[in-house]
């Protein structure tokens, strides 16, 4: 609270010589039923504030910690305790300065007058901790709710970046057994084609994002594998420029939106499945010709959005997604460096 505050000698000094002045230009020295000289006035103003600075500061430190937890509010039962406290600490200054100045007449005036100022000054500092107190909760809760959203959204790209569809596994070696009897050469390939898409996988299951270089280098083995199954019914297009390469993309991000569009489209030699890979100002666009299929796969709808979150964890934008035309278009940001 803000009664710790590290700066917290200056605002006693700061907030003495405002009640000093404060109480000198409008109602003169009436803080005494005596008459007392201005430096010592200003001496026993300061030394009151730093005692109702210095006395919140232990109660809350000693009493009201131990209640944090408590059902009534903290700051409710911190501005009681010193209410109680500034009375004490009234009635202690009004005996001490009585017999300080001999004045023994005035000792109920003095207790009023002592009373009402330390009151609205302790009544003042309780407003401003209380303000300070809500608006760090507040940054607290915001810190706290960020702290939230990153750890979901670590989380929802380490699901998304681990995932691996089984149906894509399954395809993989029905294409394969076929392979192995009809062309030996090229199911050698599918072999180590496969094998490198996995290796990849696994190389990058940790890493945040990839060079575009590399994940060309995936996405070429990754399209070698659907091309043997679909043959000329699968029409990939890649039109990047050379000086995007060393850019940085999240590993299997061009993999999982073309197995998107060949899950949710028709991919025949009456209607060709097309997709086109370029580089638009600062995003790489994925764009596929949409024909999509009378009886839907079963799909968790959270592949795109998982796209979405972990671009924005990544990079602060999300990609975008369109539908017009005939054409399914996502466009992801490039990220330019580390």
């Amino acid at each position: 609270m803000m009664f710790t505050h590290r700066l917290r000698y200056l605002f006693i000094l700061l907030l003495s010589v405002y009640s000093f002045l404060n109480i000198l230009f409008t109602e003169g020295n009436k803080l005494f039923g005596f008459s007392i000289s201005n430096v010592t006035f200003f001496a026993v103003i300061l030394v009151l504030v730093a005692f109702i600075w210095e006395g919140n500061r232990l109660v809350e430190k000693y009493l009201i910690q131990p209640v944090l937890s408590k059902k009534v509010h903290p700051l409710i039962i911190f501005f009681l305790l010193s209410v109680v406290y500034v009375a004490i600490l009234s009635l202690a200054s009004t005996f001490i300065l009585s017999r300080v100045f001999s004045d023994t007449t005035h000792q109920i005036l003095t207790f009023k007058l002592t009373l009402g100022f330390t009151f609205r000054v302790n009544l003042f500092l309780h407003c401003i901790n209380a303000i300070y107190f809500f608006i760090n909760q507040y940054n607290t809760t915001q810190l706290l709710a960020e702290k939230l959203k990153k750890e979901s959204a670590e989380a929802q790209f380490a699901a998304l970046r681990n995932q691996v569809n089984p149906h894509f596994l399954f395809n993989s070696f029905n294409v394969l057994s076929t392979l192995v009897y009809k062309d030996a050469d090229t199911a050698s390939k599918f072999i180590d084609q496969l094998s490198e898409v996995y290796r990849y996988l696994l190389q990058n299951q940790q890493n945040k994002v990839v060079s575009l270089r590399d994940e060309l280098k995936f996405l070429q083995s990754y399209i070698f594998l659907q091309k043997i199954r679909f043959q000329d019914n699968l029409d990939i297009t890649i039109k990047l420029d050379d000086t995007i390469l060393d850019t940085y993309v999240a590993p299997a991000t061009l993999q999982l939106l073309i197995e998107n569009a060949i899950k949710h489209n028709v991919v025949s030699k009456s209607n060709p499945l097309q997709v086109v890979i370029k580089n638009q100002n600062n995003f790489i666009v994925v764009e596929n010709s949409l024909n999509l299929k009378s009886v839907k796969e079963e799909s968790t709808q959270i592949g795109l959005k998982n796209i979405r979150s972990r671009y924005n964890y990544l990079c602060g934008d999300d990609a975008i997604i369109t539908n017009s035309n005939g054409v399914f278009t996502v466009k992801i940001p490039i990220i330019p460096e580390l």
